[in-house]
């Protein structure tokens, strides 16, 4: 298993890891065992949004004898009020929930406090400026019962005024190819009842800047949903009209800037083998540019880098994924940040190295010019 830098968290996340909604459907004893088995191969965070007992006691049972080797993502706002899930900003509510949450995992610390599934521009407003609930959560903070300040959303509005904000962490955030061509929307289903049209080619601008926000500001990003609901399966659901494997939405996600852990419901040991496979797969069995820069529908191609990587090799041993994507972050700036010209510095081989031989550009699938890329990096940071 390979590790990554969650951003300015400091923590270092399994590249697969566990989504553990689904294990209230199990037995509790198949459960247990099922998260046991993730962690023997790896996997060290978990996201626990669930309220109901049931799943919290399982994942408690699960990490407790190696609670320290475990990262888990808990959350505060969702609550379990009359046998169901409650959203919720109620103080009251939100600390009940949160003191059966550290019970139920038999543990008296949090990794990761999640502001709970903020996708409204208005409930950020209300989560993060002061008052009761932010009072909540900062005084989680200072007391160390929680350790970093994250937050879930599926916007990416949302998102991005979190990564500015200096207040948060590290994100959750749904990311697939599918939701990725979607303008900002606050209604989650949304995203699942197919509003695709025929405009809608690669990454939406918005979400482009949000990923480059998140980099820009060192804010780590998990992700939920990587299958889109298994519906990037299915050739017939999914909006591109072919079907993706899981290794090549594991992938999609990883390449994404910032993102740092794929987070996979499972059912059963054969489905976690299927995502760790991730980690000795082929870069054939992982390539997802191939397909979707050349499926009629909603095609990715059309001169955006997504930082895949098909560009290698390079002669000049130039990382090109690399380089493009410093220069994406420092072209939102008026200047070039500080911070964002020592990474480029850092790198062994720059953009003025490059022999313009134009081999990337054959093997690019998504049609990027990246000679004319190398050319404006290379002033961007001269």
């Amino acid at each position: 298993m390979r590790y990554r830098r969650l951003g300015k968290t400091g923590l270092m996340v399994s590249e697969v890891g566990f989504g553990g909604e689904w294990l209230e459907r199990h037995d509790e004893e198949e459960s247990v065992e099922l998260v046991r088995y993730a962690h023997g191969l790896g996997i060290n965070i978990i996201d626990c949004w669930m309220p109901d007992p049931k799943s919290r006691d399982i994942i408690g049972r699960a990490i407790r004898d190696d609670r320290a080797g475990w990262i888990v993502q808990g959350h505060i706002g969702s609550t379990f009020q009359n046998g169901q899930y409650t959203r919720t900003r109620d103080v009251d509510r939100c600390r009940e929930a949160f003191d059966d949450l550290l019970r139920r995992l038999q543990t008296d610390y949090i990794d990761l406090g999640m502001i709970h599934y903020v996708d409204l521009l208005d409930d950020w407003a209300l989560v993060s400026n002061p008052g009761p609930y932010l009072d909540y959560v900062m005084g989680l903070k200072e007391k160390g019962v929680i350790r970093h300040i994250g937050l879930s959303t599926h916007n990416p509005e949302v998102a991005r005024l979190a990564a500015e904000s200096g207040l948060i962490g590290m994100i959750l955030f749904s990311v697939n190819p599918a939701f990725d061509l979607m303008p900002p929307v606050d209604d989650l289903n949304r995203y699942f009842e197919g509003h695709y049209t025929e405009d809608m080619k690669g990454v939406d601008p918005v979400r482009a800047e949000m990923y480059r926000a998140c980099e820009r500001e060192d804010v780590g990003m998990t992700c939920m949903k990587p299958f889109a609901g298994g519906r990037l399966f299915d050739a017939h659901r999914s909006p591109f009209g072919v079907a993706l494997t899981p290794l090549q939405c594991i992938h999609y996600c990883l390449t994404k800037p910032s993102v740092s852990s794929v987070l996979c419901g499972y059912d059963t040991k054969e489905q976690v083998d299927a995502a760790v496979a991730y980690e000795t797969a082929t870069e054939d069995q992982k390539d997802y540019a191939t397909i979707l820069s050349h499926v009629s529908r909603h095609s990715f191609a059309g001169g955006e880098c997504t930082y895949c990587g098909h560009c290698r090799p390079c002669p000049a041993n130039i990382d090109i994924a690399m380089v493009n994507k410093f220069c994406d972050l420092a072209s939102m700036q008026e200047t070039v940040p500080e911070s964002i010209r020592q990474h480029y510095l850092a790198l062994g081989h720059r953009a003025d190295e490059c022999l313009k031989c134009g081999g990337c550009e054959r093997r690019c699938p998504f049609q990027v010019k990246v000679m004319e890329k190398m050319d404006r990096a290379a002033r961007l940071f001269a």
